[in-house]
């Protein structure tokens, strides 16, 4: 998961931009009069409306880019960056793809000596094709922390106030979560030559006109020089393009080069054999006067950041990029821009440029995606194939990813992406071509909502639990279930359909109604928490909620319940005897998933096979206490008012129930992520934690009700249930009302009017605010011991939020 971009770039409008100094080596600008920065745009490039718009005077006039110039950092650029992307095939036959971006944003203006000041970052990946690895790095300017926190304080952050709160206590710590990290080293810019140096990160033009590229991540490395071979060309209508927040962008690109030179992937240099290159550049000026006001952080309403963020929201645009470098000699970019909020096109160009390097420019574009992937570490969806037509340039093309996970995991320098290679095959004019290229799909989709966001989680796992056992049964997905491929003989005389229905059916029942998956989650966040990849955890997905959705069915058979997530549980549509072989089955899923974990060592398969069955004993040890209740002891405590015994009861199986299988599926993620002994516990601990307060907060909100539906509002009170609110309630009443409360329980009332008195009194003592104010201490208590075992990650930082949606959700 990750929210919306911190990055400084705001809506478009234009005054007093900067001037560079072009005597100095260094960045450094000066306030300049708008009037000799700013030109009427030409009618070629003017908007849909016809209406009058300017344009920066240091933007290229017409004819041929001069790359001299404009290969250079603009004055006017509120911002900018220069990008490259390389096909290589490695001395040894490997194959790779490799791109880049290096970005400059004007940031603020020094106080004293009126100069601008920016911020930079950089972000590359190299898609590894035959491991089907990706590689990625993002870099940001040591100030990234402060102006992500005056950002999210100024409304600019994400929709969701959890999501900020995690986000600023780590940037407050003066750090970003990784996998951003700070820049190492200098951050530099010339003025009079292009040469960007940011940490390892360096891209400079040589007197012989090529580009030379160096990367490195300390372990990952390359090292390039791109040899235009095809003049540079305009995107767009004559240049311009839309940015990310609306702002005019002016585009250029080298469609293809010659690239030499040697990368270094998993330890091992390997020469360039043969190799193309693409570069292209972009600039453009956004809303200065409010990136002045944010840098002098002046005041605002809670009402001006609202109408900010709607504004933000308002101007998005989202795009699909693709380059492609075909067989013939042809190179096209395709690229539809799209304001996702208002529903319409910011502008769609496709521009092919021949093998003599001649341009055509059309816009009767269309790119539709056709197949999707999910992320099981961000959960975005994104598509991994497209159809592309472009009739009036005779293109007919299919596009696919070389391989699905080339997702871009970021949250300073933007939100997520997804950028990697693809292969394009199809006709170009009634002729066959194919090629390679890149595909870069960013904005669309985005999660700003812990209540979306566990929505992709749970689409996720059901997934995983479609994949782990399917409705429809072959032989060896049959054979891997009833018991092992060594033993096929276990199907003689089974018929496929038959198991599926009495078998699969019934667990695929209700997990398919969808739920949170907030236990799934657990498991592969505290993968990541500790250092770990939780993409080889993909299978494991399933596996929480088939032990969860088991306790379910056998739960509904034994409280005689008659609805389970919105609909008749398993037993009311496959009977009890059905519904009780089903759930239980559910629980050994678990040891094939586990078995197929080659990546795990003996002693930790063993490990996390303990676990699981010790969270399964204190799940069912609990379920036993919450069949048999308090009733026998309850008199006792109502005369004695001995409510404190009572509440270590209640939340003994809340304990037993939620917290312990919780804390057991954590800690199998920190062992499957590799964590120390401290990391696993402590993920442990802090899992229990949750889920004790995820059941005191469900008590609570069972007398306040469930995001507004008064329709299961005191539900527990018309089963007489003893909640921990009860239990507290009987050290805060006296004898009378304890006799009274009780009697009303037992009788279990079903007129709202005598619901709403017990509501009432139980408000009234403080018995409910008492349980928030004790669910609140479990987690903080625990995430303060947590909290300096791990480092700052996403993943950490999403932890810290999901405690928050725990404490928080439906108030």
């Amino acid at each position: 998961m990750t929210i919306s971009s911190l990055k400084t770039t705001t809506s478009s409008s234009y005054a007093h931009p900067p001037m560079n100094d072009p005597n100095d080596a260094v960045e450094s600008s000066r306030v300049h009069d708008a009037s000799t920065l700013f030109r009427d745009a030409p009618e070629s490039s003017a908007p849909p409306s016809g209406q009058r718009h300017v344009q920066p005077t240091d933007w290229p006039g017409p004819g041929p880019i001069d790359l001299k110039v404009h290969d250079l950092p603009h004055a006017s650029s509120t911002t900018e960056w220069w990008y490259a992307n390389s096909h290589i095939k490695a001395q040894d036959g490997r194959r790779f793809s490799v791109w880049v971006a290096f970005f400059r944003q004007l940031r603020g203006q020094n106080p004293k000596t009126l100069a601008y000041e920016y911020v930079h970052s950089v972000t590359w990946g190299i898609s590894c094709l035959d491991e089907q690895k990706y590689i990625f790095y993002s870099g940001v300017d040591p100030c990234a922390p402060a102006e992500g926190l005056k950002r999210v304080r100024r409304g600019l952050g994400a929709k969701d106030d959890k999501l900020n709160r995690a986000l600023c206590e780590i940037l407050e710590r003066g750090t970003v979560p990784r996998p951003d990290r700070i820049l190492p080293g200098r951050v530099f810019v010339a003025l009079d030559k292009l040469e960007l140096e940011y940490g390892d990160a360096t891209f400079k033009k040589l007197d012989d006109g090529s580009y030379q590229l160096k990367l490195s991540d300390g372990t990952s490395s390359c090292e390039l020089s791109f040899k235009p071979k095809k003049p540079a060309t305009r995107h767009g209508t004559d240049g311009v393009v839309k940015g990310s927040d609306n702002e005019d962008m002016f585009y250029y690109f080298i469609p293809r080069c010659e690239v030499t030179g040697k990368l270094t992937v998993g330890g091992r240099e390997l020469a360039v054999s043969e190799a193309t290159g693409w570069y292209d550049h972009e600039f453009g000026v956004g809303d200065i006067q409010q990136i002045l006001e944010d840098d002098r952080d002046a005041p605002m309403t809670e009402e001006m950041k609202v109408a900010r963020r709607k504004k933000k929201v308002h101007d998005t645009v989202a795009w699909n990029w693709l380059s492609c470098q075909l067989d013939n000699g042809t190179d096209i970019s395709v690229y539809p821009e799209f304001y996702v909020e208002r529903n319409k096109s910011a502008g769609d160009w496709a521009i092919v440029v021949d093998r003599d390097g001649n341009r055509s420019s059309h816009t009767d574009v269309t790119l539709e995606p056709i197949d999707f992937w999910q992320s099981n570490q961000t959960f975005f969806e994104y598509p991994i194939a497209w159809r592309v037509s472009v009739p009036s340039a005779g293109i007919q093309f299919t596009v696919r990813a070389a391989f699905e996970d080339q997702e871009f995991i970021t949250l300073i320098t933007r939100a997520s992406f997804w950028e990697g290679r693809v292969e394009v095959d199809g006709t170009l004019r009634g002729k066959p071509v194919r090629g390679p290229g890149f595909v870069e799909r960013n904005g669309y989709g985005l999660v700003e909502d812990l209540d979306d966001y566990f929505d992709n989680v749970g689409k996720v796992v059901r997934g995983a639990v479609a994949r782990a056992i399917p409705l429809k049964l072959d032989v060896e997905t049959a054979a891997g279930i009833v018991g092992s491929a060594e033993r096929p003989h276990y199907l003689d005389g089974i018929d496929l359909d038959q198991l599926a229905r009495t078998f699969i059916a019934p667990i695929r029942e209700i997990t398919d109604r969808g739920g949170k998956g907030w236990r799934s989650y657990a498991l592969i966040t505290c993968c990541d928490v500790v250092g770990g990849d939780s993409r080889t955890l993909v299978d494991w997905l399933a596996m929480p909620e088939l032990m969860h959705v088991g306790s379910l069915i056998v739960d509904d058979v034994e409280d005689k319940s008659v609805v389970r997530r919105g609909k008749p549980t398993a037993h009311m549509i496959y009977g009890e005897a059905q519904a009780i072989n089903s759930g239980t089955a559910a629980y050994f899923i678990m040891q094939k998933l586990l078995a197929k974990t080659t990546f795990l060592s003996a002693a930790d398969r063993l490990r996390v096979y303990d676990l699981y069955f010790e969270g399964m004993r204190a799940g069912h040890a609990g379920q036993a206490i919450d069949l048999d209740g308090f009733d026998a002891e309850m008199p006792a405590y109502v005369e004695s008012g001995k409510g404190h015994e009572l509440e270590r009861r209640v939340l003994a199986v809340h304990r037993l129930k939620t917290a312990a299988p919780a804390g057991t599926l954590a800690r199998m993620g920190a062992i499957a992520g590799g964590g120390k002994d401290q990391q696993v516990e402590g993920l442990g601990r802090f899992f229990e934690a949750l889920g004790m307060a995820f059941q005191i907060v469900d008590d609570v909100l069972n007398l306040r009700g469930f995001k507004a539906d008064l329709k299961s509002k005191g539900e527990d009170v018309t089963h007489g249930k003893i909640t921990l609110p009860v239990a507290k309630a009987m050290s805060r009443l006296d004898l009378a009302e304890r006799r009274w409360l009780y009697a009303t329980l037992r009788s279990k009332p079903e007129d709202l009017k005598v619901v709403a008195q017990v509501i009432a009194k139980l408000e009234e003592c403080g018995a409910v605010e008492e349980c928030k104010v004790q669910a609140d201490k479990l987690i903080d208590d625990a995430w303060h011991e947590l909290e300096p075992l791990v480092e700052d990650t996403l993943a950490k930082m999403m932890l810290r939020a999901f405690g928050w949606f725990v404490l928080e959700r439906h108030y």
